[in-house]
C-alpha cells in the first residue's frame, strides 16, 4: 500500500477513535438529563426539555460513536461460517461487503444533507411543546455519517492489505 494510503488510515483511525473514546461518555449525559427528568418529575415541576434532549444526546451517542464501533471490530455479524475462515477469506468477504456499507452510507448522507440544508433554510423546529430547532442533531449526523464513511474507506483498505498479505 501506498504512504497515501496508509496515511489516510492513520488519519482516519486515529480522529475516530479519538471521538469514538469521548462519546463513550456519553452515557452520562444521557444518564444525567434523565436522571434531571426524574427529579424534576418528582419534585418540581416536570421539565419539557428532559426526553427530547435525552433523545438527541442518544442519537449523537450512536452516530458519533459508529466509526469507533465499526474500527474496534464490534459490529455485529453472523459468526455461523465467518468465525471459522482464515484471515484472507474475511479480509475478501468483507472488502466486497464493504461496498454496500460505502453505497448506504453514500445515499444516507446525502440525504442528511439535504434534510439539514432544508431544516437550516426554514428553520425547522420539533413539533413537540419544547419546540427546539433540528438542525443541530441535523449536522451531527452529518458529521457521523461522514466520519463512518471514512472509516468504511479505511476499514477496505485494511481488508485489501490483508489480502495483499501486508500490514497497515
Amino acid at each position: 500500500m501506498g504512504p497515501m494510503i496508509r496515511g489516510y488510515v492513520r488519519v482516519v483511525d486515529a480522529v475516530n477513535y479519538r471521538i469514538g473514546r469521548i462519546m463513550m461518555y456519553g452515557i452520562f449525559v444521557m444518564v444525567g438529563i434523565l436522571l434531571w427528568s426524574s427529579i424534576s418529575k418528582t419534585f418540581f415541576l416536570p421539565s419539557l426539555w428532559t426526553l427530547e434532549a435525552a433523545q438527541f444526546a442518544m442519537v449523537a451517542y450512536y452516530i458519533m460513536g459508529g466509526p469507533y464501533s465499526l474500527q474496534m471490530g464490534s459490529n455485529v455479524r453472523m459468526d455461523l461460517f465467518y468465525g471459522e475462515w482464515s484471515a484472507k477469506k474475511k479480509a475478501w468477504v468483507d472488502a466486497f461487503t464493504i461496498f454496500v456499507l460505502i453505497f448506504y452510507l453514500g445515499v444516507l448522507l446525502y440525504g442528511a444533507i439535504e434534510s439539514t440544508s432544508y431544516s437550516l433554510e426554514y428553520g425547522v423546529r420539533s413539533r413537540t411543546a419544547w419546540r427546539p430547532y433540528m438542525w443541530p442533531i441535523k449536522v451531527v449526523m452529518c458529521i457521523g455519517f461522514f466520519l463512518m464513511l471514512l472509516q468504511a474507506i479505511s476499514e477496505f483498505f485494511k481488508d485489501i492489505a490483508v489480502i495483499r498479505g501486508e500490514t497497515l
